[in-house]
């Protein structure tokens, strides 16, 4: 039996959303505040015995912050179980009070936890006539969270992340009309409390590493002494009288030293002293405290670790942070295999963001080898390095969408091929498109390296401060990755960036032409060929999907760099690819010839000396903030982060400001002046349009103007 489903409706920060999980390992990832936590603890609430009883009664805050107001709403927690036992210990528990007498096992089941108002507010809102909205003010505002009951529920068959059945069950608060019944069979039938799922499941928690020695100082999370309890009950309590006898035969020695006498006494009779007879203790003695009794021995008991090889061994506390973590997730790794031997109907283990602290290889070793033939396994993570060994047919990825997040399940709808494929590519580099708010991918090393150049130099912002992941796939087989980028998988936006490759000069065959330049007009027109198809095929391939453009250079991306306007940068660069004064000469007139058949082809012939990758390294050491960026570039990036913010244009133009009044001082009263229109338009008192027009006059042909007219 494992989980296959998970539904939230209007809990924390997610409206409603479904998570699919697998068999074996499931990695939940997403960016800081995505509520990769908040799907462990729904789970928890379902599965987990040790949770508080009164977590099950929720509060305000675990509503959903996309709702405008929470009162009178509820909130789902559904979870799909599939290849359920047959045992009827196992059938019994899901199908209690919802089969027919006749019913033959059952292989999927729900469970539920449904936080909505008690009955007698729900029968309120169903006495409000249509568009009744004074009304439903008045029943609304008198809500409050004592109001809510919490209810378990099985076998259930409504699909509760569909808005219509939603609005059905719970009813439409803009129409203001809400069902005349207040109970509906599809929300299956409740699950009495002996019959609790929680205690039939066996589920470990393992959570955030954060401070781990705190753990191991606190007898109630202390891992080392959850493993000793446990075992514990397996010894033979005739085998701890012994033991016993000698702890108290050594704490009678203790406390019989002659110093340890002397001691006691003299401070008896310093209070007889101080306080006289009559206020002084009427005894006094020091004891040795090692415990006597089974348990108290086993907290006693400490770890001790050598991390080096000089044969120490030190507490948790000494240990390195990475070094205490391990151990910490070794322990309550042992601790669930305990656990599993309790022979539970189905076991669980929930790993919260493991990697903090702990070396690469060791989180790729670690969470690679995680894996239990009769256990279902959930981590969440921040690290490429986990997400690497994790499969992509068993991830779900978490991404926000305005004031929710949602998941999306990365491999939805694609053949076995695809997914192979695919998971090739998910390395440490490539898996970081997972966690992007949006990507750009590009075929090569110099658009991987100067696009975030350019972006940090013009727009004074990196690319990851823009959440865009720009990801070298080394080739032209942007479909294996971008097919991932889907309305049924992940919902965000994926620039493709790639060269049409048509050529800059003359191409027609000449009897002239000697060997080597017959042979290159014959590259550049299959080149073009190639670039042709390319474009059908990738727009082709984007068709009807919102999440994925193709832009492409007109010939290639150091051409099209040079031909926008770079040909200073390009020169700077000179002197670094040549040493011959007659070469950097004439490498430096080509570039600045105005024609694009010279400085096009010099630029190409520097990149190909220098190896393209460490060409563009020499590049981004000469550009500036004067660099101009190719027009599809711009429009691939405005694509893949949609429209600028306030506050990022803002600093776009505060950023283009300073550079000019740190080069031209000429320029600084007109720049005082539009940085006050800049302000009025961070207070909303100042429309983009009226702000673009501005930055014209005061910012005059400056670089910036095409990402804040937008994409052409």
């Amino acid at each position: 039996m494992h989980i296959s489903k998970l539904t939230l409706v209007n809990f924390r920060n997610f409206k409603s959303t479904k998570l699919a999980f697998q068999r074996g390992v499931n990695t939940v990832i997403g960016e800081n505040g995505a509520g990769k936590s908040n799907v462990l603890r729904a789970i928890r609430l379902l599965l987990d015995d040790n949770m508080v009883r009164a977590a099950y009664r929720l509060d305000e805050s675990d509503f959903s912050r996309a709702l405008d107001y929470w009162k009178g709403h509820w909130i789902i927690i559904s979870m799909e179980f599939e290849n359920l036992s047959p045992d009827e210990a196992v059938q019994a528990l899901f199908l209690h009070g919802t089969a027919g007498i006749h019913a033959g096992p059952i292989s999927k089941a729900t469970y539920n936890l449904i936080f909505r108002p008690k009955k007698e507010i729900r029968l309120k809102l169903a006495a409000l006539d249509s568009f009744d909205f004074a009304g439903l003010k008045a029943v609304r505002d008198s809500i409050t969270i004592a109001d809510y009951e919490t209810i378990f529920t099985g076998r259930s068959s409504a699909d509760f992340s569909d808005p219509e059945v939603y609005q059905r069950i719970v009813g439409d608060f803009d129409l203001c009309e809400f069902p005349d019944e207040t109970e509906f069979p599809e929300l299956g039938a409740k699950v009495p409390g002996f019959l609790s799922v929680t205690k039939e499941v066996s589920l470990t928690f393992i959570q955030a590493l954060r401070d781990v020695v705190a753990e191991f100082h606190n007898n109630r999370t202390n891992p080392l002494l959850t493993l000793l309890k446990s075992k514990s009950g397996e010894i033979d309590a005739a085998a701890l009288v012994p033991i016993v006898g000698k702890v108290r035969d050594l704490n009678g020695s203790i406390e019989g030293l002659e110093d340890v006498q002397a001691v006691r006494m003299h401070i008896r009779q310093t209070i007889k002293d101080t306080a006289g007879e009559t206020y002084s203790p009427t005894s006094l003695s020091i004891r040795s405290d090692l415990p006597e009794d089974a348990e108290q021995l086993f907290q006693s008991l400490r770890l001790f670790v050598g991390e080096a090889e000089d044969g120490y061994e030190g507490t948790i506390n000494e240990l390195s942070l990475g070094g205490a973590n391990l151990i910490y997730l070794t322990l309550k790794l042992l601790e669930f295999k305990y656990q599993r031997e309790k022979m539970a109907i189905a076991n669980f283990l929930l790993i919260e963001e493991p990697e903090a602290h702990i070396h690469t290889h060791i989180q790729k070793t670690l969470f690679d080898r995680i894996a239990y033939d009769d256990a279902q396994v959930i981590y969440t993570t921040h690290s490429t390095h986990v997400s690497e060994v994790s499969n992509v047919s068993n991830v779900n990825i978490l991404g926000r969408r305005g004031a929710f997040c949602e998941a999306y399940q990365p491999a939805t709808g694609l053949n076995p091929a695809q997914v192979t494929s695919i998971q090739r590519y998910l390395d440490a580099v490539r898996s970081n498109l997972l966690f992007a708010k949006s990507v750009i991918l590009v075929e090569g090393d110099a658009e991987e390296i100067l696009i975030p150049a350019l972006i940090k130099l013009v727009l004074g912002l990196s690319v990851d401060e823009l959440g865009l992941s720009v990801i070298n796939i080394r080739s032209t087989g942007f479909k294996n990755v971008a097919v991932l980028f889907h309305d049924t998988r992940i919902r965000k936006r994926c620039a493709i960036v790639t060269d049409l490759d048509r050529p800059f000069f003359d191409t027609a065959p000449n009897p002239a032409d000697n060997d080597a330049l017959a042979a290159r007009k014959r590259k550049a027109i299959g080149s073009e060929t190639a670039g042709a198809r390319r474009k059908i095929d990738l727009d082709a391939f984007g068709l009807g999907n919102a999440w994925v453009r193709s832009f492409y250079a007109t010939h290639t991306f150091e051409v099209d760099l040079v031909k926008a306007g770079n040909h200073e940068a390009i020169v700077r660069s000179v002197d670094k690819v040549y040493t011959a004064p007659a070469t950097i000469t004439q490498a430096k007139a080509d570039l600045r010839s105005g024609l694009i058949r010279q400085s096009g082809y010099r630029t190409l012939t520097m990149a190909e000396q220098e190896g393209k990758g460490w060409f563009a390294i020499l590049l981004a050491q000469t550009l500036d903030h004067q660099a101009v960026v190719p027009g599809y570039i711009r429009d691939a990036v405005l694509f893949a982060h949609g429209p600028f913010s306030r506050p990022l244009v803002m600093r776009i133009l505060r950023h283009r400001m300073n550079r000019l009044w740190a080069t031209d001082p000429a320029a600084r009263p007109r720049l005082a002046a539009f940085n006050a229109e800049v302000e009025y338009f961070g207070r909303s008192a100042l429309d983009l349009p009226t702000l673009r027009a501005a930055a014209a006059t005061a910012l005059p042909g400056d670089v910036a103007h095409a990402f804040l007219d937008g994409p052409t």
